[in-house]
């Protein structure tokens, strides 16, 4: 049986999802189950794995505004997939950018709904003015945003400009 390519491309978009959202599930129970709560184990010089709750959003902002946060993800994970499913010209790469911008975000939205916030834990050390800590959903979504952006600015979106991915 052969499918079609939106077909084809949307399982592929939520095969990627799927992927995503578990990988980042277990990791996140893993840093739960090992680590405590507000302190840091070194992994190498640069990379520390410090447990904290982000009850907020992107950088920790808005603390105690998890369930906004929440239902706006819902909402743009829905519209996403809506648009993916349901515009005509969609190229191959953006279903597969969308998969790990969507497996993100829904792994963040689980981690409200189980935990009350967001389990981050990535510490990147000795980069200047930067105090962030993360997890692997945020990293995810950065791994969709940067290709998709990238394609949207530098390469041409002319129909038939065969160097556009599909």
């Amino acid at each position: 049986m052969q499918l079609d390519n939106k077909t084809s491309n949307m399982l592929s978009f939520a095969a990627i999802v799927l992927t995503v959202l578990a990988l980042s599930q277990l990791i996140g129970y893993w840093v739960n189950s090992t680590i405590p709560q507000n302190t840091t184990v070194e992994w190498s010089n640069l990379v520390h794995f410090t447990h904290i709750r982000n009850h907020g959003g992107v950088f920790g902002m808005l603390q105690g505004m998890g369930g906004l946060f929440a239902a706006i993800s819902i909402a743009l994970l829905v519209g996403v997939s809506a648009y993916l499913w349901f515009s005509p010209s969609i190229k191959r790469y953006e279903y597969i950018c969308f998969g790990f911008i969507v497996g993100g975000g829904a792994s963040n939205i689980l981690d409200r709904f189980v935990y009350g916030s967001v389990i981050d834990f990535i510490d990147i050390q000795h980069i200047p003015y930067w105090n962030y800590i993360f997890n692997t959903a945020d990293a995810m979504v950065h791994v969709g945003i940067w290709p998709l952006l990238f394609f949207s600015f530098f390469v041409s979106t002319d129909q038939s400009d065969s160097s556009m991915p599909n």
